[in-house]
């Protein structure tokens, strides 16, 4: 693979001023009359002219000038636009998809996302990208409680995992719902003056003279015009492609008849857990919940998403806090309630909730066992939890975290498709 070409940046051209260029004519003068000047050391800048310079905007150590970058993209594009989705998945998956008619996924335009996700020039400072908070091992959260934006400011939420968003039906995104579609959405961390601080006008132009992107949008859409909706749709169009399917639970769901069936790539404790979690730990009553227009108990492929259907609100405070949904739609109705996240690769996406305040599977569990605190807007489905505890045993309960575990999907995390592209290892 070729090594990236650098370029040599010329220095800036700052004339010096008047009063030094005086105090420089003066030291010439003393100079050739035979006065001795004291002088730096050998290539200082003189205090005058050092302290009068505009100061050079700092370059963070690892971002390289836009220049040296050097993207490692495969002679054909990945298949972003057709995923071999397993039959078990497919049927459910396809009624909840939220893509729109006018954005569908192609190939180019994943790749030209997938470009974009990765590229720190997104903030406006070259520090910053989506993927900083959003990274592939970590099934596209951030293990943090809050993510640290472009100049080090902490944000106020923590980062929702990016898979399976193509599955959310309502389509609104944002733990408070506040952008109404995915190309919404993606634009917005960019001019948020916390996250990226960037503005979008500039940063079409910015793109507009990269020799990166020119090439990539005319694949894309037609021609190598760069345009705020165009980035908005690509990016939206690499984030839904992003969906998770091939893990432990995915691979013994396709081998029986039903998914409260034992499944023979399970253990014991493994089954145990999945048992709880149809059964007493009562978690698929809002994780796996009953869509309009799907029976859920006609056939397996009801039992895929691991998602609620709408916000909710789970009683993790009794009043105060964040509100939430309150917050963009302005009803009492909506205080405390949040967009739910996907349970799939849950074991990889911590710390949990819309603050970060659960560190582990094992403090999540314990929440809904004993903690749930009464709230005017608590989910119905969890009002007896608040009054009485679940009252899991520890043995059920260990049983349960085993098998959430088991939703882990392994390649997606290291899978090549969604893989920085300005890496060398990336293909």
């Amino acid at each position: 693979m070729p090594q990236p070409q650098f370029t040599r940046f010329p220095t800036e051209n700052v004339a010096p001023p008047a009063f030094v260029r005086r105090t420089l004519l003066a030291a010439a003068i003393l100079a050739w009359l035979g006065v001795v000047v004291p002088t730096e050391p050998c290539g200082a800048v003189p205090p005058a002219i050092r302290d009068n310079l505009a100061p050079q905007s700092p370059r963070p150590a690892d971002v390289a000038p836009a220049q040296a970058r050097q993207l490692s993209l495969p002679d054909r594009p990945y298949a972003y636009s057709r995923l071999e989705i397993p039959d078990h998945f497919r049927p459910h998956a396809a009624h909840l998809d939220n893509t729109p008619p006018e954005n569908p996924i192609t190939d180019d335009g994943a790749t030209l996302g997938r470009v974009l996700f990765y590229d720190t020039t997104l903030s406006v400072n070259g520090t910053t990208a989506c993927a900083s908070c959003h990274r592939q091992e970590n099934a596209f959260s951030e293990p943090r409680d809050k993510s640290i934006g472009f100049d080090g400011q902490q944000v106020d939420r923590n980062s929702m995992s990016l898979v399976n968003l193509r599955y959310y039906q309502r389509g609104k995104f944002f733990w408070d719902e506040r952008a109404a579609t995915l190309e919404q959405q993606v634009l917005m961390p960019i001019e948020n003056p916390i996250e990226m601080g960037h503005n979008l006008s500039k940063l079409v132009n910015q793109l507009q003279q990269d020799p990166i992107y020119p090439p990539l949008f005319a694949k894309a859409f037609g021609d190598d015009r760069v345009s705020r909706d165009r980035i908005a749709k690509a990016l939206a169009q690499f984030v839904r492609s992003i969906v998770s399917f091939r893990s432990r639970f995915d691979v013994g769901l396709a081998q029986v008849d039903s998914p409260q069936t034992p499944f023979p790539n399970f253990t014991d404790e493994e089954n145990l857990g999945k048992k709880q979690f149809f059964g007493r730990g009562r978690c698929a009553e809002c994780h796996l919940p009953t869509y309009r227009g799907l029976d859920r108990e006609a056939s397996t492929e009801q039992w895929s998403i691991f998602q609620l259907e709408r916000p909710g609100n789970n009683g993790v405070d009794s009043e105060g806090g964040d509100p939430g949904l309150g917050r963009s739609t302005g009803r009492r109705q909506d205080l405390g309630k949040f967009k739910p996240s996907t349970l799939r690769n849950i074991a990889v996406t911590g710390p949990y909730m819309h603050d970060g305040r659960f560190h582990t599977l094992d403090q999540v569990i314990e929440h809904y066992n004993w903690s749930v605190r009464p709230h005017e807007n608590l989910d119905e489905r969890l009002r007896d939890f608040a009054a009485n505890g679940l009252a899991l045993p520890e043995v059920p309960k260990v049983a349960l975290a085993k098998f959430l575990r088991t939703l882990t999907d392994e390649q997606l995390l290291t899978d090549p498709m969604y893989a920085d592209p300005f890496e060398p290892a990336a293909h």
